[in-house]
């Protein structure tokens, strides 16, 4: 038989992503934005989530979570993403209209040493690469503004990383990325692979049957 993928194990980190259907806007207004916070603090609460990083776009969001078992990536979600639904849908009256989201959300097992660092940067720069902010701290609706100017109460939506930020915190996440590291968590995210030094990588596929997301698109080569 077939080797079903297993994609929700405990112990690792995931960085984390849905988008709207048709990429229409999710996020029209401050309340919009305030809605989905609230959501992702009482559902991590609830679950024993441990969110470590997350960013907020007009038509999509990023997740960084470290879930602590099995099956619990994907209680959290699915919490979160029917919870939002149901109150978007009831305050604007469009309950019974159809999907919020494009599908199901897509999550990529990251290795937690100094490639969770660059998946928490990758995140809290989203904003600035979209042109939305000059510095990643200035986008309200992201784990760097909570970090650097938020009150101790909406600090709490955020745990420990298991790989330490870096002292200089501010300085280094408003540093860019180079080309070639944001280029290789694009891979990951286009491929839905893990994201890790490449033996990490090859352990990671095998062990939860990822082979598919290492695959090079098109036909495959004649013998």
């Amino acid at each position: 038989m077939p080797r079903v993928a297993r994609t929700d194990v405990g112990g690792h980190a995931y960085h984390v992503i849905n988008r709207a259907v048709m990429r229409l806007t999710i996020f029209q207004s401050d309340e919009d934005y305030l809605l989905f916070e609230r959501l992702l603090a009482d559902t991590a609460q609830a679950t024993d989530m441990r969110v470590l990083a997350y960013e907020l776009m007009p038509n999509h969001w990023h997740l960084v979570l470290y879930p602590e078992h099995d099956g619990d990536l994907g209680i959290f979600m699915h919490r979160l993403t029917n919870a939002h639904t149901r109150k978007v849908h009831a305050r604007s009256g469009t309950t019974g209209t159809g999907p919020l989201y494009q599908g199901r959300y897509k999550s990529f097992l990251i290795q937690n040493d100094v490639h969770l660092l660059a998946v928490v940067k990758y995140v809290e720069r989203n904003a600035v690469r979209a042109k939305l902010a000059a510095q990643a701290e200035q986008w309200r609706w992201g784990s760097a503004w909570v970090r650097l100017c938020g009150t101790p109460r909406q600090r709490k939506i955020l745990a420990p990383s298991p790989v330490p930020l870096p002292n200089r915190y501010r300085s280094w996440v408003n540093t860019p990325e180079l080309s070639e590291e944001l280029q290789t968590i694009r891979t990951s995210v286009n491929k839905g692979a893990p994201y890790g030094k490449e033996t990490w990588v090859e352990r990671a596929v095998r062990r939860y049957g990822l082979a598919a997301t290492l695959r090079v698109a098109g036909r495959p080569r004649k013998q």
